[in-house]
Formats: structure tokens, sequence, C-alpha cells
């Protein structure tokens, strides 16, 4: 097994909220894994610019009307998989992000992962299949593109395989704000009948979330976000940005409907690329993390 680095992170919402290991009730778990970055790299160096644009974020949520971070325990765990520091294989990444989230899991701690290229998540998936072999969950992805490629660039563990690697899994699949597949994944699609909610689609119907959250079929759910699922021009530090993607309250209103609606188990925020001299696309995330914890626990 490879070593988890030593490196302690900043806190998420910072010290003063910090909680104890044993007393919290979330934990973020900090990926800085990247190796199969096709456009704009960056985003190993993105959980970091999460934890410290969360400093700048308000204790209390207006929509909830709560300063969630003094109500729910929050633990930062130290980074795994991190290619700052040493070469990592994505079967190193793999094993470590699975063992870790499985250990958090077993210990009864809200896993929320931030990474990082979004071929983590199979790691993640993996975890909570392990810990929950006999109870079905539908993963839940929001996403500019499909990502599900059997592989791409000599690699099934390319960040353009992710959901390939979940369907392989026999896991249910829901897919929000696609806009950009190639052939083989609209195949795909259509073969398996794969639910898909196209961001052009979402554009034009008033009523996407109720109909997006009907079509989860069962009461466990993974969330899994790519930040270039959001629109650009909030979120424009990611590594393969695309035009036409959610909307801040758009986002925010399906979250809150599928953690009301269902019991979300664990999420993921994947993607993030920082830009030198702008903060709003780290800042937002931090934000879209905070918003996850909340609606956890309403």
């Amino acid at each position: 097994m490879m070593s988890q680095t030593s490196t302690l992170a900043l806190p998420f919402m910072g010290p003063d909220v910090a909680a104890d290991y044993q007393e919290a009730k979330v934990v973020i778990l900090p990926i800085p894994y990247e190796a199969t970055t096709t456009y704009r790299r960056g985003c190993e160096h993105g959980p970091d610019a999460i934890l410290e644009a969360s400093q700048q974020v308000e204790y209390y949520d207006e929509e909830l009307d709560k300063e969630t971070c003094c109500e729910v325990g929050i633990y930062t765990h130290e980074a795994i998989a991190d290619t700052r520091s040493a070469q990592v294989t994505a079967e190193q990444m793999l094993q470590v992000t699975q063992e870790t989230v499985h250990k958090l899991i077993c210990d009864d701690k809200f896993v929320i992962a931030l990474g990082g290229e979004h071929s983590i998540t199979t790691g993640v998936v993996a975890a909570y299949r392990q810990a929950h072999p006999n109870e079905a969950f539908t993963v839940v992805q929001i996403d500019a593109h499909g990502d599900l490629r059997h592989e791409y660039e000599g690699s099934i563990h390319n960040h353009a395989c992710i959901m390939r690697r979940v369907v392989d899994m026999g896991l249910p699949t829901v897919q929000i704000g696609i806009r950009a597949i190639c052939k083989e994944e609209a195949d795909l699609i259509k073969e398996k009948n794969l639910t898909v909610f196209r961001a052009r689609e979402i554009a034009a119907n008033t009523n996407w979330i109720e109909k997006a959250v009907a079509s989860i079929h069962t009461q466990k759910v993974f969330l899994t976000i790519d930040l270039d699922g959001i629109d650009p021009t909030l979120i424009p530090g990611v590594g393969t940005p695309e035009p036409g993607g959610l909307s801040w309250y758009a986002i925010t209103t399906f979250l809150h409907q599928v953690f009301t609606k269902h019991q979300v188990i664990g999420c993921d925020v994947m993607e993030l690329a920082p830009i030198v001299d702008s903060v709003v696309s780290e800042f937002t995330a931090a934000k879209l993390v905070y918003k996850l914890i909340g609606y956890q626990h309403i």
C-alpha cells in the first residue's frame, strides 16, 4: 500500500471551528492527485485552494438560517495520493482512496472528498460499495462531460472514464448537466438506457429538478460533482471548461431536493484547477462544499 502524506491540511472553515476526529460528523478528505489531465493542468492544487478559500466563507448560511459549522463537527483529514510530492500510480491512488474512505465510513463519518482529478471517484465509490454490499445506491453525477469512455489516452483510469467504471460496477446512475460527449458515449447511453439530463434540456425545462429527483430510484445516493458541471462564468478554474453549465441556484436547489428526499451517503467535489490572481472558482467551490454539509444536516 502506498503511504499517505504526513502533511496536515488547513482545516475547512478554519481552526476556530475545526473538530477533533472523534467528535466530528463530517470529514473533509483532500486527494490532490493529478495524472491524466488532458487540457488545463492544476487540479492537484484544487483541494488546498478550496480549504484556503473556505476560511473566507461566512459561518452563517442565510438559506438554512444557521451556522452549520458551529453545529456540525468538521474534521479535515490529511491529504492522500498527493502527486505534488511524489509519483503516484492510478492503482496506488485507488487503493489508498478506497482504504481511507472505507475506514472513515466504518467510523460513521460523512465523507466529502476533494480532488484532484475525477478518476479519484472510482476509489471513493468502491469504498461505499464495500461498506454497503447488500444495499443499492445511485451515483448522481453533476458534470459537463459524460465520462463514459471505456478508456482514454491508453488508460481505463483516465478522468474521462470515471462514470464508465461506475456503470461497470453495476450501480444505477443519474447524470446532470451533460453537454459534451463522444459518439462512443452517446451509443452507450442508448444501449444501456442511462438516465441523462442534458444541459440544453435543463435550460428549456423549468421542472427539470422535479423530474431529475424523481428519476433516482434508490433511497441511498452518492453525489459526485465535477465543477465543470457548473457554468464557467461562475467557476472558470477547471481543467476542461464547457459553456452552458448549471447556475448557482439551479445546482443548490437540485442538491437541496436530493438531500431532502434521499439519504446521501457521501460526496466528492472534483476538478478545481485554480487560476492565478483569481479566487472566484475556489471560493464558489468552498461555498458549495459548505452547502453540502448544511443540506446533510437539515
